[in-house]
């Protein structure tokens, strides 16, 4: 049959409803309901059992998740697997289940709800709510949602890694820094696939205490690897041939420039710093770059960077751009250099 209902309606509609789609999204993540269903579809009731959930609320989670091609609804509350709810899975190579996790966290449907006030001033509402920036409500008060936090970057630095590491050309390069590297997934492929290069971890205590444990002590890395505390907004007391900044330049562009302004002091003459982004550039990654452009608005007052944006910071801070180029799809690359 034919629906009535006007195409423009139906979109606007669902869409003012779309936090059921992300709570549903993350009520499944939490439960674990991609992990209990294996390659064979599978009866609600029993996957109920596994997870320990209600069945009938369980069989209305995983209907509504099967309209937006999340699990297969086989009728008869019977489900199996589809190649978006396999993501959902702890196992699965390119797990995006604390990815998920983190980005419908308890504090981001505060922030959602009074987007219109930073809309209006143009500032973060994190601070206003909890008094104080998000990074130190993280570790102080939300550690929890700090490690979901962490988890969630090293999934999404492990889509990109491989193909950053192929693209970064490190010819030259003695010591490379990875600049808020988190848990250091990206650093470690990169001394992967560099044997006669060093690497430094550069982050905040709370997360470098944490790294990937290829660099932790008695790892594989560790003998080429060095794990630093710090903050790059305020000082980066680590000299180096190159500095990789991924997903990292997202604050307000005072704290960018600053950032990179650190950077050139402590930096090697003529060491290269290389931003990896995704740039609002309209590419197949738009609606995802878009609305985290939003989230930063509200949790940091940051935000995502066109190209001749991003372009125009990093001169601002003194630094010679050389070149831009894609490392993928969705990511973007920004080599700049320090004057001698």
């Amino acid at each position: 049959m034919t629906s009535s209902v006007p195409p423009a309606v139906r979109q606007l509609r669902e869409m003012a409803l779309s936090a059921a789609w992300a709570a549903s999204i993350r009520a499944a993540a939490k439960i674990g309901v991609a992990d209990a269903l294996g390659d064979e579809p599978a009866p609600v009731d029993d996957l109920a059992k596994a997870v320990k959930a209600d069945p009938e609320a369980l069989n209305r989670l995983l209907r509504a998740l099967a309209c937006h091609g999340i699990f297969d609804d086989r009728g008869d509350g019977v489900f199996a697997h589809t190649d978006v709810s396999r993501l959902l899975r702890d196992d699965h190579p390119n797990s995006l289940r604390y990815m998920t996790l983190w980005a419908t966290e308890p504090w981001t449907w505060e922030l959602w709800a009074r987007l219109d006030e930073s809309i209006l001033s143009g500032e973060n509402v994190f601070q206003s709510l909890h008094g104080k920036d998000f990074f130190d409500y993280l570790h102080a008060d939300a550690p929890e949602s700090a490690a979901v936090f962490d988890k969630a970057m090293t999934q999404a630095s492990r889509l990109s890694a491989r193909r950053l590491a192929d693209t970064l050309d490190l010819s030259g390069v003695g010591t490379v820094v990875d600049i808020a590297g988190g848990q250091g997934q990206v650093l470690a492929t990169l001394l992967e696939a560099n044997p006669e290069v060093r690497g430094v971890l550069f982050d905040l205590p709370e997360v470098v205490a944490n790294p990937d444990p290829r660099l932790a002590e008695g790892g594989a890395l560790a003998s080429r690897a060095e794990l630093v505390k710090g903050d790059c907004r305020r000082k980066v007391g680590v000299p180096a041939d190159l500095y990789l900044l991924k997903n990292v330049l997202e604050w307000d562009d005072d704290s960018t420039v600053d950032t990179l302004r650190n950077l050139a002091v402590a930096a090697k003459p003529g060491a290269r710093i290389v931003i990896v982004e995704n740039l609002i550039d309209g590419s197949p990654e738009s609606r995802f770059t878009t609305a985290m452009d939003l989230l930063l608005l509200l949790n940091v007052g940051g935000k995502k960077h066109t190209q001749d944006g991003l372009v125009k910071l990093v001169s601002m801070a003194g630094l010679r751009v050389e070149e831009v180029r894609p490392v993928n799809a969705y990511l973007h690359m920004v080599v700049a250099t320090v004057s001698s």
